[in-house]
């Protein structure tokens, strides 16, 4: 009789869009060595939702940075997107994270004189894009609920909106993955479940792969898997 129980294939190396292998990362500190991530490694396959969590001073910021492309790992293997990042300059970091990763803050991280579109085309100028900036920036704010706020600074829009500017602005190059950092931790309740509920959307519509780091076991419990942080390492990956 034909076998109905089969195992789900194990992802293939292109499933994987998020890569860290044994990453280490040391900073020195006067004459202290502090170790801030100790032989780390995970993954995220492509199109997951994953959230990140961990106490203050687990390596999580640390791991942000380097999965974010900001920088580099002490010792260890980062790949992005089938790109081995840990070994590249800044020069040529700055370029990977500019078309690979959109980053979502909870602070927003928005220009305070400029309008909702004008910051929507930031990583376009950025990228050198010198065509159609204007039409993807806007079409990017009408697929989070903005169209009618595209000429808005952000004194004119509330919290929950400029997050929404936020989130255009991550998809506006159409990256492989999404760092969200604390996306919902400046929102009141109400505000911060419409912005999770339009990440989760955004993913299930587009297929971008998110990574959520937080503090909130509500936001987490939404996610497709949780990846805990202790001491510099992975403690768990549910």
């Amino acid at each position: 009789m034909e076998n109905t129980n089969l195992e789900k294939a194990a992802p293939s190396a292109d499933d994987w869009v998020i890569e860290a292998h044994e990453l280490t990362k040391v900073y020195q500190m006067g004459d202290v060595q502090v170790h801030a991530l100790r032989g780390l490694t995970a993954k995220v396959r492509r199109g997951e939702v994953v959230a990140v969590m961990g106490p203050s001073g687990s390596g999580k910021s640390t791991l942000m940075n380097i999965i974010g492309c900001l920088d580099h790992p002490t010792s260890g293997d980062y790949f992005l997107d089938g790109e081995l990042a840990s070994n590249m300059r800044d020069d040529q970091l700055a370029s990977i994270r500019n078309r690979k990763v959109g980053f979502i803050f909870q602070s927003f991280n928005l220009l305070p004189r400029a309008t909702a579109l004008a910051n929507v085309e930031l990583p376009m100028r950025y990228a050198g894009a010198s065509s159609g900036r204007k039409d993807r920036a806007r079409a990017s704010l009408e697929a989070v609920g903005l169209g009618d706020r595209i000429y808005h600074r952000p004194n004119e829009l509330s919290g929950g909106q400029m997050q929404r500017v936020a989130i255009a602005r991550s998809l506006v190059n159409n990256p492989a993955i999404i760092l969200a950092d604390e996306p919902t931790g400046n929102l009141d309740s109400k505000s911060g479940a419409e912005i999770l509920n339009l990440l989760l959307s955004l993913n299930q519509e587009r297929g971008t792969t998110l990574v959520i780091v937080t503090h909130d076991p509500s936001v987490a419990s939404q996610t497709q898997r949780i990846i805990r942080i202790r001491d510099g390492a992975v403690e768990d990956q549910a």
